[in-house]
């Protein structure tokens, strides 16, 4: 498979990691709520993320001297490690389907700061308590950054006139909700990778990156038929409904699980140099990018009154000081 032991390479997969976390939610608004509803979005999503996690095992996955291959790996695997794969995807599931019912509602600039910044603080504290590695202070000096970026946006948010947004309340809570939940999906698929899965052999049971991400994909995927069918018939929707979409609905739709996954899986692979805290809380300035996307392509706060601005620049402020410290405190 193919290993990496360069960190300012790690340093780089992280910011595609950011980049991609931070552009994918641009497929549910090309895809117009108001002709595809974000539940028949979030089925083609999840088939992306499903079939990238394939398509990566079986090539990087598979190829090189280092490591295990896909097949190898995942014939060793233990019980325990695959439940972990799988219990992780259930619970990003779970998570990312509020968030997508946040950006519905509220719209991205908004959604992403308290959603994924939310995930940034727990899944950051939390994979660091399970591999501490990285300089404390730059660290969680990075977090608290992140944290007052959030609360600017919250305000910023505050100041826009109610009909802005269609249900922002909404929003805000489903954003709050997905932030909680996710922050702990990345510590879970971490228990399923090998510490060492940049040598060979491996921890006897555990996975490399590869046939994490595929079991990962499995679970958002099958815990689909249940978390979002819920949704589907909170929305008085149908498989029918689905199965009417365009091809072109469906292939954005794909895309976006496509990009959010190939995200994922520079971050997992960078995260044995960089250490999981820092790989996972560089890709979540996904929430700076989010906000760019959101504010000056979508235009997303451009009805807020006077004072609006301030908040916006003192949130990008915030997550680009987070982002900065956080950078210095790989070691």
């Amino acid at each position: 498979m193919f290993v990496l032991h360069s960190l300012p390479v790690a340093i780089f997969f992280c910011f595609i990691t950011m980049l991609g976390w931070g552009s994918w939610a641009n497929t549910q608004k090309l895809s117009g709520k108001d002709q595809w509803r974000f539940e028949l979005y979030y089925w083609d999503y999840a088939v992306g993320v499903l079939l990238f996690g394939l398509i990566f095992a079986f090539t990087l996955g598979s190829i090189g001297a280092g490591g295990q291959s896909a097949v190898a790996n995942f014939q060793q695997a233990s019980y325990h490690a695959m439940y972990y794969a799988l219990l992780s995807g259930l619970v990003f599931n779970v998570g990312n389907i509020m968030l997508v019912v946040g950006i519905d509602a509220a719209g991205m600039a908004v959604a992403f700061p308290l959603g994924v910044g939310l995930a940034l603080v727990i899944g950051t504290v939390k994979s660091y308590s399970q591999t501490p590695k990285g300089d404390i202070p730059l660290l969680f000096g990075g977090v608290i950054c992140i944290l007052f970026a959030m609360v600017m946006s919250g305000l910023a948010h505050r100041k826009l006139p109610q009909s802005a947004g269609k249900k922002p309340l909404r929003g805000i809570i489903f954003s709050v909700l997905a932030g909680c939940i996710m922050g702990f999906f990345y510590p879970l698929l971490q228990r399923a990778i090998s510490a060492n899965f940049n040598n060979d052999p491996i921890q006897p049971g555990m996975l490399t990156p590869y046939v994490a991400l595929v079991l990962f994909g499995v679970g958002v995927f099958a815990s689909n038929f249940i978390v979002n069918a819920i949704f589907m018939r909170a929305g008085k929707l149908t498989y029918a409904d689905y199965f009417r979409g365009t091809a072109k609905l469906h292939f954005i739709g794909i895309l976006g699980g496509v990009i959010w996954m190939i995200a994922l899986c520079f971050n997992v692979i960078a995260s044995g140099v960089a250490g999981p805290a820092i790989s996972y809380a560089l890709g979540q300035g996904a929430t700076l990018i989010a906000a760019i996307w959101g504010v000056l392509v979508w235009k997303e706060l451009a009805a807020g009154p006077k004072g609006t601005g301030i908040l916006t620049g003192l949130m990008f402020a915030g997550y680009a000081t987070g982002l900065v410290l956080i950078g210095f405190a790989t070691r």
